[in-house]
């Protein structure tokens, strides 16, 4: 299916409010989710039946030619063939005429989509790490959720109260007056709406196409160079020199005391067993409220800093400088997983990558593995090694010592100067060549096969001369010889 593009002067955009059904409507609602989920694990059925049975007959020896045929996973195919049971079958002979078919297309839309990502990924076309086959979902696992794009959907005119094809009208928690507006003056369409149980609270999410007037930021002319942390949030330094740190709120390490009290209430009461069957007892019920609300609570703060921390730094500098960041791999250090995964660096990059477009800056990615905390931002020496344990940068050709975090920072800044048009620093499809102080297009640490050790060589260590030659600073016009 080809994917919708916005018009000319439009964009995408999101707008969600938290629902206040009734008994009636959170029924419904449930019923609507459980109906994707049917759908979804239907076709994942439908379409594995056809693997076993091809295994099975190849291991009988019957030739290729009369082995049963595949069976697509596109969506058409999908909904033609659910279309054609959905009257017959057991599993939905009885119910699939109480809810709308957009529940139903919900879940064969996502399982057309992860049949892709499955087969994009045993191509080795798709990027992340492996995916596995599509499996069915759980009815006690699977999160509840649904997805319209037919039907009467809207905004009430009252800023109170929105209505889904099917679901009728619902009240909203929240007043819904910032997407009355736009849509009452003509400069959006609702193109969607997704409803979806989260942490105890039903919302509705309406994917808008909005017309967005061209603004420029504050300072168009002013490149800055973003460099994240833990103990700082975010450093950053423009291309006059002047850095500015922004704090680490640390939500959850503040809430840890509050979680680690409610936590242990929790264990003390008599909660679920499904192997003997025991439902929770309602003091249990409560408590394990009282502890989640608090980690919706953390997870609302981080979300708030971070889009108050992201529009700021786009509606201010014309072009913004952030590192390519190996987000999933960070939290394999024990000592820094908890914090990393706080501060929420792939939220950042991810927010920065659409809202440079809405102020009218632009967003440049330093390649993965540009030294930008070796480098001296004075004269651009680079150290071979650089520990993490060493907070301050000392460069030995002129003597300049700051702190690594602002250092890195500032020679982001000045790496936007030399990036191409593709906008990633880095790139080694483009011309002319982007300078790479390390002097190597690829990452240069290789574990070698351990070999025996030699005459006088404890073990193989590598002799105090070779160390010593290895770890001193380069100046960036010399070249460096990696074997």
């Amino acid at each position: 299916m080809t994917q919708f593009r916005p018009r000319p002067g439009c964009v995408m955009q999101a707008y969600r409010f938290a629902l206040d059904p009734n008994a009636a409507q959170e029924n419904a609602l449930r019923s609507h989710c459980g109906a994707a989920r049917a759908a979804y694990n239907w076709a994942v059925g439908w379409v594995t039946a056809v693997w076993w049975q091809r295994a099975a007959e190849q291991s009988y020896g019957v030739a290729d030619e009369a082995l049963t045929e595949w069976r697509s996973w596109s969506l058409p195919t999908l909904r033609k063939a659910f279309n054609a049971v959905k009257r017959t079958d057991p599993r939905f002979a009885s119910w699939w005429e109480e809810n709308s078919k957009e529940a139903y297309s919900t879940g064969l839309a996502n399982a057309s989509a992860a049949f892709d990502n499955y087969a994009a990924s045993r191509r080795g076309t798709r990027r992340g790490t492996k995916m596995g086959a599509p499996r069915f979902k759980s009815k006690r696992k699977a999160r509840l959720a649904c997805r319209f794009t037919t039907g009467t959907m809207r905004v009430e005119a009252d800023g109170r109260h929105v209505t889904l094809p099917r679901l009728g009208t619902l009240r909203c928690h929240e007043r819904t007056g910032s997407l009355l507006r736009r849509i009452q003056s003509g400069t959006a369409r609702i193109l969607s709406a997704t409803v979806r149980h989260e942490r105890g609270r039903w919302f509705v999410s309406f994917q808008i196409e909005a017309q967005r007037d061209p603004t420029a930021p504050a300072r168009p002319d002013m490149t800055v160079g973003i460099d994240l942390g833990v103990k700082a949030l975010a450093v950053m330094a423009d291309a006059t020199g002047q850095t500015r740190a922004v704090p680490n709120p640390g939500h959850y390490d503040r809430a840890r005391g509050r979680l680690r009290r409610a936590s242990r209430v929790v264990s003390r009461r008599q909660g679920p067993d499904r192997r003997t069957g025991r439902k929770p007892s309602r003091r249990w019920e409560k408590a394990n409220t009282a502890r989640n609300n608090m980690h919706y609570r953390v997870a609302n703060l981080r979300e708030d800093a971070l889009h108050k921390l992201t529009a700021s730094v786009a509606a201010e500098y014309g072009t913004v400088v952030v590192e390519d960041l190996n987000v999933a791999g960070m939290p394999r250090n024990r000592r820094l997983a908890r914090r990393v995964a706080d501060a929420g660096f792939g939220e950042v990059r991810r927010q920065l990558t659409y809202k440079t477009g809405w102020y009218g800056s632009r967003l440049v990615v330093a390649d993965r593995w540009f030294p930008s905390s070796k480098i001296c931002s004075g004269c651009g020496a680079v150290k071979a090694k650089l520990p993490l344990h060493v907070r301050a940068y000392r460069c030995d050709t002129r003597g300049l010592r700051l702190d690594r975090d602002d250092n890195a920072a500032r020679n982001l800044a000045a790496l936007a100067a030399r990036t191409t048009g593709t906008g990633v620093a880095g790139d080694q499809d483009t011309a002319p060549a982007v300078w790479k102080p390390r002097g190597a297009d690829q990452r240069t640490h290789v574990t070698h096969t351990r070999h025996p050790a030699g005459a006088g060589r404890a073990g193989g260590a590598t002799p105090p001369l070779t160390r010593r030659a290895e770890t001193r600073d380069r100046p960036h016009a010399e070249a460096r010889t990696l074997w």
